[in-house]
């Protein structure tokens, strides 16, 4: 580019103008090639070798050549006009003021047949490369799709099972990974829900089997005085008066087992004196502990006080409950033991009774909804099984706990600990 910026200086200098240029562009490619070929003539040499018509038209040289010459005003005299804008230019000066410019095109102007069926090869084969990544991708994500969709649509129509009410429904776990946690979880799910059902089932079959019992017996006396079979003496009244309390008990229990469900029973809390609600709850039930010949023994806590946040009137109940269990299974000349001690800020209530007593496999059913053990309890002494349910219903909404462990004195020890809110004296 030198050697031409050189030369077309000169030659500017010989003729004066560009016109020996723009008239015979073939001359400029006869110098670049006599320069590209270190062509040992004298440049003088070149008018005296050559004339206008030995010159190639432009475009027909063997090559392309990667110059461009423009003059003062930068219109085009060799080269493309439209390949100026990106050229690279060297001033052409003659007398101290530039009278040209020479410029060097960028390569994808001047690339030979070779390097452009190079770069068209280059081209084709990346497209081939890139439609079989396509194609690679596609044969291999398809299986994955499938294996990746296949849970998913088993955990679908899993979850339109259960929404249908088969909760017997499950689905296999195959992987550890978040699929096989999320199918773990719905298996969990769904076994709870089964149970749930289970024990709603069971629920609604006892309620109405607990409820035709006395509605039986009621009916049977009823008809028994229509139709006079029986006489109306005070004695039936009393039978059937008798009849009717058992069912208000029974009807009175399930709605407070309810409303302790559904998280509506009332408490009214404050400080209250437990020693002193026990102490209350206990003298009601002298007589009747005498009449059956029960022994009552009371270890109460031997401060004067003992102060618990509570609902007093739910602790009454909550004594009074456990007080009637043990009267109702605990045989004739028994004992019945009741504590109440203070131990690391927690109140604990025993009620310890004598036989008859529970098998260990069933203490901690003692709780459930109308369960009773069929060997000790029935009908005619017990009640329907509500009792300690409601228990430990108050118990927990006093952040308490209640279990039931054997008795030494061969019944059932029932332990209730409560946190004390306040001190102790």
């Amino acid at each position: 580019m030198e050697q031409l910026a050189g030369r077309l200086e000169q030659a500017y200098a010989e003729n004066g103008s560009w016109d020996f240029l723009r008239e015979n562009p073939g001359l400029f490619y006869v110098m670049a090639e006599q320069y590209d070929n270190t062509s040992s003539e004298h440049p003088n040499e070149l008018n005296q070798k050559t004339d206008a018509t030995s010159f190639p038209p432009p475009g027909q040289h063997k090559r392309r050549l990667p110059f461009i010459v423009i003059d003062a005003d930068r219109d085009p005299i060799v080269g493309n006009p439209a390949d100026a804008k990106e050229s690279k230019f060297r001033p052409i000066i003659h007398g101290g003021k530039t009278v040209g410019f020479i410029g060097l095109m960028p390569p994808k102007h001047f690339l030979s047949p070779p390097q452009l069926e190079f770069l068209k090869k280059q081209k084709l084969a990346l497209v081939f490369a890139a439609l079989g990544m396509v194609l690679v991708v596609m044969i291999f994500s398809m299986p994955l799709a499938k294996r990746l969709v296949r849970p998913i649509k088993a955990m679908a129509a899993a979850t339109h099972d259960i929404a249908s009410g088969k909760y017997a429904t499950r689905i296999a776990v195959a992987s550890s990974d978040e699929l096989g946690q999320l199918a773990s979880d719905f298996n969990t799910m769904a076994l709870t829900l089964e149970k749930n059902e289970k024990v709603r089932r069971q629920w609604v079959a006892d309620i109405s089997h607990e409820l035709r019992t006395p509605l039986s017996v009621l009916r049977g006396e009823i008809e028994a005085l229509l139709e006079g079979i029986r006489a109306i003496t005070p004695e039936a009244i009393r039978s059937l008066h008798a009849e009717a309390l058992r069912l208000h008990r029974l009807v009175d229990d399930l709605y407070q087992l309810a409303l302790s469900d559904l998280g509506t029973l009332t408490y009214r809390k404050e400080e209250i004196d437990l020693v002193e609600v026990l102490k209350d709850t206990i003298e009601p039930y002298f007589e009747e502990l005498a009449r059956k010949d029960i022994t009552l023994t009371k270890e109460i806590f031997p401060g004067s006080k003992l102060i618990l946040f509570a609902d007093a009137e739910r602790m009454h109940q909550l004594f009074a409950n456990l007080i009637e269990n043990s009267l109702k299974y605990t045989d004739v000349g028994g004992e019945l033991v009741i504590r109440l001690m203070y131990r690391n800020k927690l109140a604990v209530i025993e009620f310890e009774d004598t036989a008859p007593g529970v098998p260990d496999g069933e203490l901690d059913r003692l709780f459930d909804r109308l369960y009773r053990v069929e060997a000790s309890r029935n009908r005619s002494s017990g009640g329907a099984g509500l009792g300690l349910a409601i228990c430990r219903n108050i118990v927990e909404a006093h952040a308490g706990t209640i279990f039931a462990h054997p008795s030494l004195l061969g019944g059932v020890l029932i332990r209730v600990t409560i946190p004390v809110a306040g001190g102790n004296s």
